[in-house]
């Protein structure tokens, strides 16, 4: 085994527009070694990162021809620090002899804060990284200092080599882009999970079995900045449940959910909203079949609050796991603005919800969205999702209908627009099954404006409500679990996306 210390006086710093990445001394294995007697080599580095350092720091390493394997781990140290200051968290992941450029064609796989090694090689990888040939050329370990405590972040990376032929390269299966559907209908699905391929911990079966379980007809993948799963649940799906493919683009400033892209893809997530490069890859998860979903946007995990803007959006999840403060603040943030849109006369986001689960107890499928689709397709869901023909139900207890219909027999359902004159009477209706002791608001551009009884124990109820397209330019609709303190609302059980009134 061989030492080297990477101290701070080593480091180069390169800047790629408005994005920097701190370069490391390169790592070195003697081309000879393939020849010798032992069948592997490891390599010991240390160093220490100050804070302030980049988002994004690179070791080289220079891979000779001949290996069959290359397998990585690491340390680092974690000093108390004074409350509320950030310790140490660092991330780690490894790009190819094809580079670390934006964009990500040398990317190999990407772990996080979630695992201590990996390895990788022809037939086989850790969960989180690619498998494929090790071939010759620089290599690049990527870490990512989350956060650094005041006194530094001192880390130790061991790389090892192993040499012989390498094994047979997997062909990648990929699940379906159809299940059997039931024709135009309303689909129940969870499009925000995460399993071992990044830092959950569940396996694709029991992710599966549980979206069976919670009457789930599709989910989409959404592992944390790797696309290392699309492989791995095509033995999972089936007639009765739609596997989308995806990845949680999880940026500095905010993650964004790659919703159905085309088997394989990456998304890189190499950059702030300062360096202006959102849009670009925004533009690629559409060229990839998949849509723009801004997750979580007011939660208050480091990195995670949206600062991208909406621009992009095809949809934005509202409602994230177990409902609490921060959805709350999404849903009026969003309401803010549908309200801009019908003022403005400008297109409208819808907004889904999602569970966002990664482990025992999240439970998967709470919320789930409920989309209108012309089957259980890839393409059919995707469309309803971006129209808005949905709504979010906290389980599969929750159903709704609800429609608004004008004086002559006009009729438009969720997503949808009543065409109606502006004094033309509208009547809203709402009907429910699956809330006991909930209720029901009509929330317009205006605020709410109409709040329903509570509903009985069964859980079933129908609410009515007249108004004009003067009156409200959009309805949409909240049921909502009895206040534990007044004045506060209560947690949602389920909203709708708006039906817009007026031509």
């Amino acid at each position: 085994m061989c030492e080297d210390d990477h101290g701070i006086g080593r480091r180069a710093l390169f800047v790629t527009g408005a994005a920097a990445a701190l370069t490391l001394g390169s790592v070195s294995f003697p081309s000879e070694a393939a020849d010798a007697a032992a069948d592997h080599e490891t390599k010991t580095v240390r160093g220490t990162l100050p804070t302030g350092s980049p988002d994004f720091v690179y070791l080289p390493v220079e891979v000779p021809d001949g290996v069959r394997e290359i397998k990585v781990s690491y340390t680092y140290e974690k000093p108390s620090v004074p409350a509320g200051t950030a310790g140490n968290a660092l991330d780690i992941g490894i790009f190819d002899q094809r580079g670390t450029e934006l964009g990500g064609k040398g990317f190999r796989g990407w772990s996080g804060g979630a695992r201590t090694e990996f390895f990788i090689r022809a037939d086989d990888a850790t969960p989180g990284y690619i498998p494929g040939p090790v071939r010759e050329g620089t290599w690049y370990i990527a870490l990512g200092p989350y956060t650094v405590a005041p006194q530094g972040l001192p880390y130790e990376i061991t790389i090892t080599l192993t040499y012989g032929e390498p094994g047979a390269t997997v062909k990648p299966k990929y699940p379906p882009t159809r299940a059997k559907g039931r024709g135009r209908a309303w689909y129940r699905g969870d499009c925000h999970l995460h399993s071992w391929y990044s830092d959950g911990r569940r396996t694709p079966a029991e992710i599966a079995a549980l979206a069976r379980e919670a009457g789930l007809d599709f989910i989409n993948t959404s592992e944390h900045n790797t696309h290392a799963a699309h492989a791995h649940w095509a033995d999972v799906a089936g007639d009765d449940l739609l596997v989308l493919l995806g990845e949680e683009v999880t940026t500095r400033n905010g993650h964004v959910v790659a919703l159905g892209t085309d088997p394989g893809t990456f998304i890189d997530w190499r950059y702030r909203a300062r360096d202006n490069r959102f849009g670009k890859y925004a533009r690629e998860i559409r060229r990839s079949g998949g849509l723009v979903v801004p997750a979580h946007p007011h939660a208050t995990c480091i990195g995670c609050n949206w600062k991208f803007g909406f621009g992009e959006a095809d949809v934005v999840e509202v409602w994230n796991g177990p409902y609490g403060p921060d959805d709350e603040v999404s849903l009026a943030d969003w309401d803010g603005m549908l309200v801009a849109s019908v003022r403005e006369g400008r297109g409208w986001i819808p907004a889904m919800g999602n569970s966002d689960a990664h482990r025992p107890p999240d439970p998967v499928g709470t919320p789930q969205t409920v989309v209108l689709a012309d089957d259980l397709t890839r393409e059919a869901i995707q469309e309803g999702l971006k129209a808005g023909r949905s709504y979010v139900a906290e389980s599969k207890s929750v159903s709704l209908s609800f429609t608004a219909s004008g004086p002559k027999g006009e009729h438009a359902g969720i997503g949808g627009r009543l065409k109606v004159d502006r004094d033309d009477p509208v009547t809203i209706r709402l009907e429910v099954t699956g809330a006991p002791r909930c209720t029901a608001r009509f929330v317009t551009d205006q605020g709410v404006l109409h709040t329903s009884p509570v509903l009985p124990v069964s859980g079933s109820g129908t609410v009515e409500w007249r108004t004009t397209a003067q009156y409200a330019a959009y309805v949409r609709a909240e049921l909502r679990h009895e206040a534990a303190v007044a004045p506060l609302p209560g947690a949602l059980a389920a909203f709708t996306n708006p039906i817009f009134l007026g031509r």
